[in-house]
């Protein structure tokens, strides 16, 4: 005969572990499996003290791939992102700031609710903090890739915004990020002088 007061304590159990899970990852709105875990927990962490301190929703939402059609054009695909972003910016709670990116597709985006359009450089976050570390060219796995890419981003969001208010994150990850964005920058930038310094030195031979 069953013992309805175990069955009770497991349905008890069950119903606790996916309402947790599902607060756990209520700022990563899709990763594909491709965020480490560890990056999970710190997103969750920082957006808790954003959403807590500061009333703002920082997500993130990653794929591997949209979906787009194989040799769509540039043009066909800008408007297929936008129509796909635009649907689940429909269910985001404001304010907010949504992080987007397809691996595959080469795309990364950043969607900000009115209340940002002044604080936040789009431009400034991808190019300093998410396209460095995601388009590096080193030994490091597409997987660990996005994984601090995606954290890079988030950290510099909430870190702005937290400023931009007067308030102290303790789980800011402080200036690492940026650091790591500068270190790309000086090394693509001197990739670039190296290059220009040798086709000068190969005309000068050739002239002679």
């Amino acid at each position: 005969m069953f013992n309805f007061n175990y069955i009770k304590v497991a349905v008890f159990s069950l119903l606790l572990f996916l309402s947790s899970n599902l607060y756990a990852n209520e700022f990563i709105l899709s990763d594909d499996g491709i965020i480490d875990s560890r990056t999970i927990t710190k997103i969750n962490e920082i957006g808790n003290e954003t959403q807590a301190k500061l009333g703002v929703n920082i997500y993130v939402y990653v794929k591997e791939s949209l979906g787009l059609e194989h040799g769509i054009s540039t043009k066909d695909k800008i408007k297929y992102i936008k129509r796909y972003e635009g649907d689940i910016v429909k269910s985001l709670t404001e304010p907010y700031v949504l992080l987007t990116m397809a691996v595959e597709d080469t795309h990364v985006n950043l969607i900000v609710s009115s209340k940002f359009k002044e604080v936040i450089d789009k431009n400034e976050i991808l190019n300093g903090y998410v396209v460095p570390l995601l388009a590096s060219k080193d030994k490091n796995s597409t997987f660990s890739k996005v994984s601090a890419s995606v954290l890079n981003g988030y950290a510099a969001v909430a870190d702005i915004i937290a400023d931009s208010e007067g308030v102290n994150l303790e789980s800011s990850i402080g200036s690492s990020g940026k650091v790591a964005g500068t270190i790309w920058k000086v090394f693509m930038y001197t990739l670039v002088v190296i290059g220009l310094l040798l086709y000068m030195f190969a005309m000068m031979k050739r002239k002679k």
